[in-house]
């Protein structure tokens, strides 16, 4: 249906897919890993805010909403940031944007931890989230493009496995950190991570003079498709409800299931493992289902945050349902595989608009949560709120699947 392939881009998706790797005398698994050590880099450097929002709450002064919103703002950062580096970078070598990139993201998140106070970090997070979608879209597009075309959502998923660790180990190891030393050093470590990303990728991502590039002008043309907006807004709007869980789950256990704050680390393991779980459950799905796994992911994630809010009076259940919310990341490499397909001309803008989207889901999450919250329906109302945005996403799910296929013009 949406994901109907004129020739032409099926050739152009398998010739990208056969040219990538000139020998380079390294196995792939060493680009993978640095290109998915970017992504851990990045997981924790977006994350580690949402476990320490006490923290940083206490430390500067202002209330945990307005900590929500150092949320946005970075999510703010990815939106903008996303398309235009995209378009900026379209004339270089994969490579080199890569390469580029991961230093921006240091000097953001080393920024942010030297912040004197709450209006500056607003400032270093917004410009620490500006390379962000630009990475994760070209990271995705050469982990594609190392692959036949079958197995491409696979080994998407396997550079987003580093934004599901960062989930599993990044930020509870941030979260860590900042309770036991100051919150300013996860934002230190995750700057750290970066440059060693950028190293990793200089030693171990070849040149490829093959790799076709696009003006900016042929990308922005190209990008006018339906159903690539379709694809965006799905991500926008069906993902929010996860980061609307997610970013108030350290006061929830605090002031709604009374636990104690060691147990903040550990919800978010397990939010993290379910994320793991998750994001390679997304690519098996989409290898075997294609669009329509879209579809179930939504479905399911709509049921589990309609159940969240009665979960948060008893820690095992709660831990349980967290796992399950996690679970969600699913739609990350199922939409980013889908836009690949269906984005042929402007693959690097759509694959960075995928991530822009998806921040602009981590905006609205917390924002709409926060909404519910100071209005007196307490912190577990976070859980409807994110019901009721994947069913939207469902929505505009279902509008793209009934669409009518494109009739293929004459070649």
């Amino acid at each position: 249906m949406a994901g109907f392939l004129f020739p032409d881009e099926i050739k152009e998706i398998r010739l990208s897919a056969a040219t990538h790797n000139p020998d380079s005398g390294l196995p792939t698994w060493l680009i993978v890993f640095a290109l998915a050590m970017g992504g851990f880099g990045i997981g924790t450097g977006e994350f580690a805010i949402m476990g320490l929002m006490p923290n940083v709450a206490q430390d500067l002064g202002v209330s945990e909403p307005q900590v929500g919103h150092l949320i946005s703002t970075y999510a703010l950062g990815v939106v903008v940031g996303a398309p235009i580096l995209a378009i900026l970078g379209a004339q270089l070598f994969r490579r080199q944007l890569l390469i580029l990139l991961m230093p921006f993201y240091a000097l953001g998140n080393l920024a942010s931890a030297l912040a004197s106070n709450y209006e500056s970090l607003l400032l270093f997070r917004f410009i620490a989230g500006l390379p962000h979608g630009a990475y994760f879209g070209v990271a995705a597009l050469v982990a594609a493009s190392l692959v036949p075309v079958h197995k491409r959502a696979k080994a998407v998923s396997q550079i987003m496995m580093g934004l599901t660790l960062a989930l599993l180990i990044g930020n509870p190891l941030a979260t860590v950190m900042g309770q036991s030393m100051d919150w300013r050093y996860a934002f230190g470590f995750v700057g750290l991570v970066s440059l060693l990303t950028a190293v990793l990728v200089t030693l171990f991502l070849p040149k490829n003079p093959q790799e076709q590039r696009h003006s900016p002008l042929s990308e922005i043309r190209a990008f006018n498709k339906p159903q690539i907006w379709f694809a965006l807004a799905i991500g926008a709007i069906g993902f929010a409800g996860m980061f609307a869980v997610f970013s108030y789950l350290a006061p929830t256990l605090l002031e709604v299931t009374r636990v104690d704050a060691a147990w903040i680390p550990v919800a978010l393991v397990v939010f993290g493992l379910g994320g793991f779980v998750g994001n390679l459950l997304g690519g098996w799905l989409f290898d075997r289902l294609q669009f329509r796994a879209v579809g179930v992911i939504l479905v399911f994630s709509a049921m589990i945050l309609s159940v969240f809010p009665s979960a948060t009076g008893s820690l095992p259940v709660l831990l349980v349902v967290c796992f399950l919310t996690a679970l969600m990341v699913a739609l990350g490499p199922a939409l980013q595989t889908h836009l690949m397909d269906v984005a042929t001309g402007a693959q690097t803008l759509a694959a960075a608009s995928h991530h822009a989207a998806f921040n602009l889901a981590n905006a609205l999450g917390p924002w709409l949560g926060g909404m519910a919250i100071t209005a007196g329906f307490g912190w577990q109302s976070t859980g409807y709120v994110g019901a009721a945005t994947a069913v939207a996403g469902l929505m505009i799910f279902l509008v793209a699947w009934r669409r009518p296929e494109p009739v293929p013009e004459a070649r």
